[in-house]
């Protein structure tokens, strides 16, 4: 899987190289108990520092996607992924909430948000990338 970040963007790096992880995984692209660049190693490639890339690894451990073992390195979780639950779906509301009051504003119906939605969806499922 290749690793894009874009230096200009307002989403921190960090932040970026956790949604791109997310993305293989959900994509398939990247499988449960598949090692997962060293932080030193993936810093090096990205040209971004270390502390950045070991923030997203942080915080896709403490999500449940990852495991980091001092011996074995970073793996993606081999035991799957986190399951949907009620503080997910909590969190997931949080996320969206400002993103459909903008749509709503710009004057989006709500059929495009959907449309959108299920675009990106089927985006991911077959591997692509973000267009």
């Amino acid at each position: 899987m290749m690793i894009m970040i874009d230096l200009q963007s307002e989403t921190p790096i960090y932040m970026q190289l956790k949604n791109k992880i997310m993305e293989g995984i959900a994509s398939k692209q990247i499988q449960p108990g598949d090692p997962l660049p060293s932080v030193r190693n993936l810093a090096q490639d990205l040209g971004i520092n270390m502390h950045t890339v070991n923030k997203a690894y942080q915080l896709l451990k403490q999500d449940g996607f990852i495991h980091i073992h001092r011996q074995k390195g970073v793996v993606v979780n081999p035991d799957g992924m986190p399951k949907v639950d009620a503080s997910y779906v909590t969190l997931l509301k949080e996320r969206l909430r400002p993103l459909i009051s903008e749509s709503i504003c710009r004057g989006m119906d709500e059929k495009e948000i959907f449309i959108y939605c299920k675009e990106i969806m089927d985006e991911i499922k077959k591997g692509g990338e973000q267009s």
